[in-house]
């Protein structure tokens, strides 16, 4: 029996929340906090009649450290999940801190502002160092490690679906398929079609600055450093044929989890995380960019400080709004290389989700779908104490088998190919 506070009501907050309300035995009271309270209240009001969970709602700014403890000290949680945007992550780890509670995401933190002259020294540094320009990475939270260390706290980072479930899926084929792992393709299918010319599956400002980035992957020279190799954003494409979805083209891109898994990931040689989409998805994405409406830097209109991708965002459907037009599957997991008892070995875990049968279940399409339940489920693993190690952890970092055992159970059963067709 414990107590949350769900910071978030978005599309994927929403899964999360629901889900929580089917496990009243772990989660026995939540409040939902968000900048628009009456949002919470909505949501509430359509599942207390349906749930032993006892929900609360309040509001926050949680821009702001101080706002967000204030609501801890008054709530008194157990556990904070953080299912806001990643531009909160540093103020709500810093009131954990102040509070004494754990904490997880389901992102890593990036600024809103990339102009922000602190941010921007680490940032410059950061790119000539390690060799990747992505506005996105672990190292400001990583920071934080000895902090929560000293106060005995857990920090869960990265606890959806990529991240998340795929390092899951690398710390279970690491325990139970190989002895080595030495490459990893993360393949990241959405073969849904929800109508619409143009339309983001999540927020549209992380979604869009996300893509829209320098791709990067992890590789070794011929010493076996490790080392990033960046490459111009979707500049490299394969086709693959998924599962129950079809051929695909898709694109690699940089991503969070190659990062941690390169540090956690003995012996790792290459790892590489690739993405579908869609010509029509790329052609509108490419003219937005060239007009600058992926800006995140505030313009004067009509005496008026606005930023253009939050206008953007405005104009874009929201995602939340999906579920009843998407139809068609997702399908997302890891393509293992390496070694067991001496001899090569290749493996595939994956899995599907239809876009459909979300929305049956939860009024949810599959992208909010796929992250919103890893989120429960990794509250889950800290509030029973299955997952408890003082520090900022990612999820390859603790025992995959419980939390794939809840992944199963709440909706997203895994697949195994043990001969997949390798992606060159």
């Amino acid at each position: 029996m414990a107590r949350a506070l769900i910071i978030g009501c978005g599309a994927v907050a929403t899964v999360a929340i629901k889900k929580c309300c089917t496990c009243s035995e772990v989660f026995s009271e939540i409040c939902i906090a968000s900048r628009h309270r009456e949002n919470c209240e909505k949501l509430a009001q359509e599942l207390r009649p349906n749930t032993k969970t006892v929900i609360t709602t309040a509001a926050v700014d949680a821009d702001k450290a101080e706002n967000v403890s204030a609501l801890i000290r008054e709530y008194k949680p157990d556990l904070v999940m953080n299912i806001a945007l990643p531009y909160q992550d540093l103020a709500i780890m810093d009131a954990c801190l102040e509070c004494g509670v754990n904490y997880m995401d389901t992102a890593n933190y990036e600024p809103e502002n990339i102009d922000d002259p602190e941010w921007r020294k680490v940032y410059d540094k950061r790119c000539k160092e390690k060799g990747f320009s992505a506005y996105f990475d672990y190292s400001w939270q990583w920071a934080y490690k000895e902090k929560f260390e000293k106060a005995g706290l857990t920090a869960l980072l990265g606890s959806g679906f990529d991240p998340g479930v795929s390092q899951a899926y690398c710390a279970y084929a690491l325990k139970h398929q190989f002895d080595t792992i030495e490459e990893i393709d993360i393949l990241d299918c959405n073969g849904g079609d929800h109508g619409y010319k143009f339309a983001t599956n999540f927020n549209p400002e992380i979604n869009l600055r996300e893509v829209s980035a320098p791709g990067s992957y992890w590789d070794t020279d011929e010493n076996g450093k490790g080392h990033w190799v960046e490459i111009p954003a979707m500049s490299i494409k394969r086709e693959y044929n998924f599962a129950q979805v079809g051929k695909k083209d898709m694109y690699l891109l940089h991503h969070e989890e190659i990062e941690s898994l390169a540090q956690n990931i003995p012996g790792i040689k290459r790892i590489r995380f690739f993405m579908t989409f869609g010509q029509s998805y790329l052609d509108h994405m490419r003219c937005l960019e060239d007009v600058g409406m992926l800006s995140t830097q505030p313009i004067k209109f009509q005496g008026q400080d606005i930023v253009p991708i939050q206008f953007l965002k405005a104009l874009l459907p929201d995602p939340a709004s999906l579920g009843p037009r998407t139809v068609g599957k997702t399908n997302i997991g890891c393509i293992f290389k390496g070694k067991k008892d001496g001899k090569d070995k290749t493996y595939y875990l994956y899995n599907v989700c239809d876009h459909q049968e979300c929305y049956k279940e939860l009024g949810s399409q599959a992208i909010a779908y796929t992250t919103g339940v890893p989120a429960m489920c990794g509250a889950m693993m800290v509030l029973t104490g299955k997952w408890n190690k003082p520090g900022v952890h990612t999820v390859e970092e603790f025992d995959p088998d419980p939390f794939m055992e809840a992944l199963t159970k709440y909706g997203l059963p895994w697949n195994e190919d043990f001969n997949p067709v390798l992606v060159d």
